[in-house]
């Protein structure tokens, strides 16, 4: 918003008008424009906050599901809103914390372009001490990690390929991995929900590379009585006995009865699959992880290095950068923030999400990324921003948690601010577009609400939550909040009462 001389600008503000002098009286002369700017916008926000707290009746369809899978009203809240501001057209609940899981990417990725920018970008740095001499580096290649969420095998194979070119082509020493960029605890993977070998439980680390996940791909061999599988990438470290026979079941009912076990034996462990493949299932695949980062991190630069004729002598260890290394022999430079958001939004990337946080923590309060600055970092961009924080609990920046708690209202108060950002577009192109792509593919495909929602959605046990912007049927821009707290919402149940407000939202005008 710009002030200009010697004229009364005013702010529209939740259906009020708010006139702000840009010349007199005095005390407005000591105030800079883009101060007073901010102190009205965050005005705005608090009345917005005021005026969505009174409660609305629900539409009808939606009271009808609540009745029919036995949720209570108390345990869902709902707040439609213009991003104008003004009067909500809904709010149900809309001051009551409740688990939002996966839509709280929405504050993650907003605090992380605020504060690191669209253009940010993650270094991996590899260094070299002892000589090279005809191609051979005569000691270790030390690889300090920048905790790049995207170091996917396509950009691994692209830093392997740069280091070839910079004259080497056998390592005699080891990988020595500098992880001193973070400073984080070791988590159980398992914590969550039992499920440790579940890629969407993957914890942070400093070098993670390709998520340390792993596509076991299925089919059905050719001579109709075995189960052949092939693991993307290939890593030769990680031994793999397929015990799975043949049986009836339907192709849709996989992964269903096939059992994946991980035994983390010497010198290579072992991933055995056994049980019921259904015959005839051609093409299907199970995402999984099955190494500790360093060692996954390690086989899958040596194969990678391999693949541009390079050769590696030693294992990996953990160390640091010795001092007086000079500059990084290769620095491999992540894509950018503006472009790593979309795979969060849209396909729910949890580990991205986290690294993303521990980020934005490290440059606002310095380096080694931990925690708890990642945490005050994003309190911090919401109170900047005049979004209230009380009563918000964080302890999960991607949703996989059971305690954290946001209102419909704040986070219906980062979508609004979000939108008058500079870096709306790309926020805004980051979330899952209905009955196109991400989470909302198979949602609303062929209906008129196609194409004229961009959301983010959540989904754990007792949680069903949407959030995003939705374009009306008369070309009319609004926010949408819903969030589900109940034993019944993460079935279906939360699914046809989400679709019931995105519905009747896209109607309002």
């Amino acid at each position: 918003m710009f002030f200009a001389p010697d004229r009364t600008e005013r702010l529209h503000c939740t259906g009020r008008s708010i006139y702000a002098p840009t010349k007199t009286p005095a005390l407005a002369l000591k105030i800079p424009a883009m101060l007073l700017a901010r102190i009205l916008i965050a005005l705005c926000l608090v009345m917005v906050t005021t005026v969505s707290a009174v409660a609305q009746p629900l539409p009808p369809q939606v009271q009808q599901l609540l009745t029919q899978y036995r949720i209570p009203p108390e345990g869902i809240s709902v707040l439609v809103q213009p991003v104008t501001g003004g009067t909500p057209l809904l709010a149900h609940g809309a001051d009551v914390p409740r688990n939002p899981a996966s839509a709280i990417k929405l504050v993650t990725t907003f605090a992380a372009l605020d504060i690191l920018g669209p253009a940010h970008t993650w270094r991996t740095e590899l260094y070299t001490v002892a000589p090279v001499i005809d191609g051979t580096l005569r000691g270790d290649l030390y690889i300090r990690g920048g905790g790049d969420p995207f170091l996917v095998a396509e950009q691994v194979w692209k830093m392997t390929g740069a280091l070839r070119r910079s004259g080497i082509q056998r390592i005699q020493g080891d990988l020595v991995f500098d992880l001193t960029r973070f400073d984080i605890p070791r988590e159980d993977p398992g914590a969550f929900d039992g499920q440790p070998f579940r890629a969407y439980n993957q914890p942070p680390h400093a070098l993670l590379m390709n998520f340390n996940a792993i596509s076991f791909q299925f089919r059905s061999a050719e001579d109709g009585r075995s189960v052949q599988v092939y693991l993307d990438p290939p890593l030769a470290d990680l031994r793999l006995e397929n015990r799975l026979r043949l049986g009836d079941r339907a192709c849709n009912t996989f992964p269903q009865g096939v059992g994946f076990h991980v035994a983390g034996e010497q010198p290579a462990p072992r991933v055995l699959l056994d049980g019921e493949f259904p015959r005839g299932c051609q093409n299907v695949s199970l995402l999984r992880t099955a190494l500790p980062p360093e060692d996954y991190a390690y086989s899958l630069f040596k194969t990678l290095w391999g693949q541009w004729g390079g050769t590696l002598d030693g294992h990996w260890r953990l160390g640091r950068v010795p001092e007086g290394a000079g500059r990084p022999r290769v620095v491999h430079q992540s894509p950018p923030l503006g472009d790593l958001i979309r795979p969060v939004n849209k396909h729910s990337n949890n580990v991205m999400t986290r690294h993303m946080k521990l980020a934005l923590g490290a440059q606002m309060y310095g380096e080694p990324a931990t925690l708890d600055k990642g945490y005050a970092a994003i309190r911090a961009v919401l109170e900047r921003q005049g979004i209230a924080t009380q009563g918000l609990i964080l302890d999960n920046a991607a949703g996989l948690s059971r305690t954290n708690r946001i209102t419909a209202q704040q986070l219906a108060s980062v979508l609004l601010v979000a939108r008058q950002r500079p870096f709306m577009p790309e926020y805004a192109s980051s979330l899952a577009l209905s009955g196109m792509d991400g989470t909302l593919r198979r949602r609303f495909v062929g209906q008129p609400e196609a194409g004229r929602m961009h959301l983010k959605t959540g989904y754990i046990n007792h949680v069903s939550s949407v959030a995003g912007y939705v374009r009306t049927a008369g070309d009319r821009d609004l926010v949408v909040v819903v969030l589900i707290n109940h034993p019944n919402a993460h079935r279906w149940a939360g699914l046809e009462i989400q679709d019931a407000v995105l519905r009747w939202a896209y109607r309002q005008g």
